[in-house]
C-alpha cells in the first residue's frame, strides 16, 4: 500500500511540471501578443501625432490661424512650387528666395544664420508674398472651393445694411497695387463696399485680395448670387415724402460760412474787373453809336417841322463883331 501511494505521488509529481510549463508558454504567448500589439499601436500613434505635428508646423496653417487672417485661404504647396503662378513676384518682394524657403519650410533656410532684424525683414517678406500668391489662388477653381466653405459659414462678415438682411459679404480690394487701400467687403446684394468691424481685418491689404475675386466667384456660382433688396429707405416728415427741391430751396436761401464768403468776395472782384477790362472798348463803342443815333433823330425831328421843304434851312449869317473903339460908326471923343 505504501509503495502504490509513493508511485502515485512521483506520477503527479512528474505530471505538474507538464502542466506548469504548459501554463507558462500560454502566458508567454499572451505577453507577446499583446506587446505586439503595443508595439503597432504605439508605432501608429508616433505616425499620427509626427503628421499633426507637420500640419501644425506648417508656416501656411500657421500665418492662416494667426488672429485677424481668417479672411485667407491655405494655398497649396504644389501651386507655389510652380514658377508659372509666381512669375512676376519676385520684383514686388524683398527677399524673395528667403521669404520662398519660409513659406515652404525649406531646409535650406534653416541652415542660414540671421540676426534679428534681418530675420524679421525675411518674415514681413514672406507675409507680403503670401498674400499677393493668395490673391492668384482664389482665382482658380481650388482657391474658390476654398473661398467658398468659407461664404457658407459667414467667415468674411455680413452687409451693416439693415434692407440686406445679414447678407454675407466676400472681401474685396479697391486697388491691385500692394500698399494702396485696406481690405473691403463687398456686399453681393445691394452691390456696396464697406469697412470690415474687426481692426485687425481692416488693417490687411486689398491687394492680397484683388479687384477681380468677388465677380468672379459669383459668376462660377451664380447659384450664390442673392436677388437684389426689393426695399429701400425714404425720408419723411411727418409721414410726407420730402421732395428732391426741398434741398435746393434750403440751400439758397441758407448763406454759406463765413470762411467761404471771404474765399467768393476775392473772386467775384476780379471776375468783375476782367469784364470790365473786357467790355470797356465795347462799351465805348456803344456810346458812340448812341450818339450818333441821337444827332440822326434830331435833324428828322427839323426835317418835320411845318412849313419845311423836307431840306435843312442854311442858319442866317451871324453880325460881324463890333470894332474896339467904335460906337455906331462914330469916334468916340473924350469929354
Amino acid at each position: 500500500m505504501a509503495d502504490a501511494h509513493l508511485r502515485g505521488m512521483a506520477g503527479e509529481e512528474r505530471d505538474a511540471p507538464q502542466h506548469m510549463s504548459e501554463d507558462k508558454g500560454f502566458d508567454l504567448d499572451e505577453l507577446v501578443s499583446e506587446s505586439g500589439d503595443e508595439s503597432s499601436q504605439g508605432s501608429s500613434g508616433s505616425e499620427e501625432e509626427e503628421e499633426a505635428e507637420e500640419e501644425a508646423g506648417s508656416w501656411i496653417a500657421w500665418f492662416c490661424s494667426l488672429k485677424g487672417n481668417e479672411f485667407f485661404a491655405e494655398v497649396e504647396e504644389e501651386y507655389i512650387q510652380d514658377d508659372f503662378n509666381l512669375s512676376g513676384l519676385s520684383s514686388q518682394v524683398p527677399y524673395y528666395e528667403y521669404a520662398l524657403d519660409l513659406i515652404l519650410d525649406s531646409e535650406s533656410l534653416q541652415n542660414e544664420i540671421l540676426t534679428e532684424a534681418q530675420q524679421e525683414l525675411v518674415e514681413t517678406a514672406a507675409e507680403a508674398l503670401y498674400g499677393l500668391i493668395h490673391a492668384r489662388y482664389v482665382l482658380t477653381s481650388r482657391g474658390m472651393n476654398a473661398m467658398l466653405e468659407k461664404f457658407k459659414g459667414c467667415d468674411f462678415g455680413r452687409c451693416p445694411r439693415v434692407f440686406c438682411n445679414g447678407q454675407a459679404c466676400l472681401p474685396v480690394g479697391l486697388s491691385d497695387v500692394p500698399r494702396q487701400a485696406t481690405v473691403k467687403l463687398f456686399c453681393p446684394k445691394c452691390e456696396d463696399v464697406f469697412y470690415p468691424r474687426s481692426k485687425y481685418h481692416g488693417n490687411l491689404d486689398g491687394a492680397y485680395f484683388g479687384t477681380t475675386f468677388p465677380h468672379l466667384f459669383l459668376l462660377t456660382y451664380p447659384t450664390m448670387r442673392p436677388p437684389k433688396p426689393a426695399e429701400t429707405y425714404l425720408p419723411r416728415v411727418f409721414g410726407f415724402k420730402i421732395h428732391p427741391s426741398a434741398y435746393q430751396r434750403e440751400r439758397g436761401r441758407q448763406p454759406g460760412p463765413p470762411q467761404q464768403q471771404q474765399q467768393q468776395q476775392p473772386q467775384q472782384e476780379q471776375q468783375q474787373s476782367k469784364q470790365r477790362r473786357s467790355g470797356g472798348g465795347a462799351s465805348s463803342q456803344q456810346q458812340r453809336s448812341s450818339n450818333h443815333n441821337m444827332e440822326d433823330q434830331e435833324q428828322q425831328q427839323q426835317e418835320q417841322q411845318p412849313g419845311g421843304s423836307g431840306k435843312r434851312l442854311p442858319s442866317p449869317p451871324l453880325p460881324p463883331p463890333p470894332s474896339p473903339g467904335r460906337s455906331g460908326g462914330r469916334r468916340l471923343s473924350n469929354g
